[in-house]
């Protein structure tokens, strides 16, 4: 005998909630609000001009003019943060990245004229070394090795550097052993106790990170991979140790790097330790869903959304986007 739906069912009827838009919204369990967006901006020199990335339609390289009116654009879509990356002359890299510790160089004057234009935006600086070395790694390398404390003290300058210049947070993305404890003591006995660390902590050796060497110039410079330093895409608890160790060094919040393809770190690490956890939605990842949507493939703007909202699902506080102008400006309707 055939049984009734109900019967099958035991009377719930899950699609009751789903008939109309109102009802959908009143049950909705997750939201994307402009209030989780951190856009990130590449920086060049030079005035009033910006530059094409070929790998990243829509997006620009700008000189610190340009970047001072995206900064004013983000404050007036409601955008809390932006995070800049520089792509700086080839003469200024050198093996142990020296020219981070310039406190004039790219990314500290670009701070300095976008807090002074728009005071309250926050802006997020990576004191990572890759932009400023010949070699494209994260660190100082010798005889074939990025070396480990060596590295650490040269990103802690460029903390400090940053910080003095009006950094909000400093986001050391070069994955070091005892970087964030070091950075923290030096934060402080350099007065800047309420300057925050965003760790990246779990960054995998991805290869999702294609175009974003091509924005800051370090395609060609790499010799070699990361993944002496960066972690196996493989690996979960190693993940988790790496957030840890970060956390009882003293940063306040932790990163997931890259976005999409490891939301199951960004819930492991959300629900392991209860701390603001933010993921980097990286330059593969736009890059791929702009170029799906060039060729008609998907819609992009319904993909873009429903990509970004995966993020919050998955227990993130917040996500850097490229995306970030465009769908703030969804979202105000």
């Amino acid at each position: 005998m055939t049984r009734s739906v109900d019967e099958i069912t035991g009377g719930k009827r899950l699609r009751r909630m789903r008939k109309a838009d109102w009802s959908r919204r009143l049950v909705r369990e997750n939201d994307l609000t402009v209030n989780e967006l951190i856009w990130p901006i590449f920086l060049i020199d030079g005035d009033d001009r910006t530059e094409t990335i070929e790998a990243m339609p829509g997006v620009e390289r700008l000189t610190v003019d340009r970047a001072v009116r995206a900064a004013e654009e983000a404050a007036k879509l409601g955008i809390p943060a932006i995070a800049t990356f520089p792509n700086i002359a080839v003469d200024k890299r050198d093996t142990t990245g020296s020219h981070a510790l310039d406190d004039d160089n790219l990314i500290n004057r670009a701070t300095r004229a976008i807090k002074a234009a728009v005071p309250e935006i926050g802006i997020i600086t990576d004191a990572a070394l890759d932009p400023f070395t010949d070699h494209g790694h994260d660190g100082v390398l010798r005889d074939g090795i990025i070396v480990n404390d060596e590295s650490v003290e040269q990103i802690v300058k460029a903390a400090v550097s940053q910080a003095a210049a009006g950094a909000d947070i400093i986001a050391p993305s070069d994955m070091m052993d005892g970087r964030i404890g070091a950075i923290r003591d030096a934060l402080d006995d350099a007065g800047f106790q309420d300057v925050a660390i965003m760790s990246y902590a779990t960054k995998f050796a991805s290869a999702y990170y294609g175009p974003y060497r091509e924005a800051i110039g370090t395609a060609g410079l790499l010799k070699g991979d990361k993944k002496t330093y960066y972690i196996d895409p493989g690996n979960t608890e190693e993940a988790l140790r790496e957030t840890e160790a970060d956390l009882d060094e003293g940063a306040d919040m932790v990163m997931v790097k890259p976005g999409l393809p490891y939301l199951d770190i960004c819930r492991r690490v959300k629900e392991t330790f209860q701390v603001p956890t933010f993921a980097y939605q990286v330059s593969g990842e736009y890059a791929m869903i702009e170029a799906a949507a060039a060729n008609g493939w998907i819609d992009g703007e319904k993909v873009m959304m429903e990509t970004l909202l995966s993020f919050k699902r998955a227990g993130c506080d917040g996500i850097l986007t490229y995306f970030a102008p465009r769908v703030a400006r969804l979202l105000q309707g």
